[in-house]
């Protein structure tokens, strides 16, 4: 947290100005690959179910303080899997953070956003939900090898690839099933996800009320 707070003060971004009662969620809208297929259903299915008014941000199309300055006032913030989620750090106490999973990309294998959350001192509550289902995703077999494209391989292994439902433990980052995985797009099955979500968030995100809840001091340097 002081780390965000220096990065803040030297990018010059000032925490987004809240009004009592204006709760939001943030989604985070990708371009070109990782899409979320059916965005505007699930950015309805969020504000209907917790009151909330969604906003989209992108990288794409964003400079990066203007990412950081939304979402260092957001209630939530849902995302697929990816490097774009370290912005959780600046979310405020009593946020929650949605991570979504691309099919056969098992969660409990991918866990920094999750470890992010759970740091003391970071008071957000963490949420994981996957695709478990295939119809609902879209894969790129013929996209260059570091888009999760496998036409490179022998036939045998992109069929086992193909084939597999579940990614099997393997090094960062260059594994070939993984990345075809993992650039896959979804259609987030809204049923399932909000389950997850009711389930997973033991209390609506609130940070009016939330207080710090513990006070971590490194240790000296030996």
């Amino acid at each position: 947290r002081q780390f965000a707070s220096f990065l803040m003060e030297r990018l010059n971004i000032s925490k987004e100005q809240r009004s009592e009662d204006d709760d939001y969620i943030v989604v985070f809208s990708r371009a070109s690959n990782r899409l979320i297929l059916n965005e505007a259903e699930l950015l309805l299915s969020l504000a209907q179910e917790f009151k909330m008014r969604t906003v989209t941000v992108s990288l794409d199309e964003q400079p990066f303080d203007s990412i950081v300055r939304v979402i260092s006032g957001a209630s939530m913030l849902v995302s697929m899997h990816g490097a774009q989620l370290i912005t959780s750090l600046f979310l405020p106490r009593g946020a929650a953070v949605i991570e979504l999973f691309p099919y056969a990309v098992n969660p409990e294998q991918y866990t920094p956003y999750k470890t992010l959350a759970s740091l003391p001192g970071m008071d957000l509550q963490y949420v994981a939900w996957r695709n478990i289902i295939e119809e609902n995703s879209v894969a790129y077999p013929d996209r260059p090898w570091d888009q999760g494209g496998i036409a490179h391989l022998e036939k045998e292994e992109q069929e086992r690839i193909i084939t597999s439902k579940d990614v099997p433990r393997h090094l960062c980052c260059r594994n070939p099933e993984w990345l075809y995985r993992i650039y896959q797009d979804t259609i987030v099955d809204i049923p399932s996800f909000l389950e997850v979500l009711r389930e997973g968030l033991k209390v609506k995100p609130n940070l009016k009320k939330s207080k710090p809840a513990s006070t971590v001091h490194p240790g000296r340097v030996r």
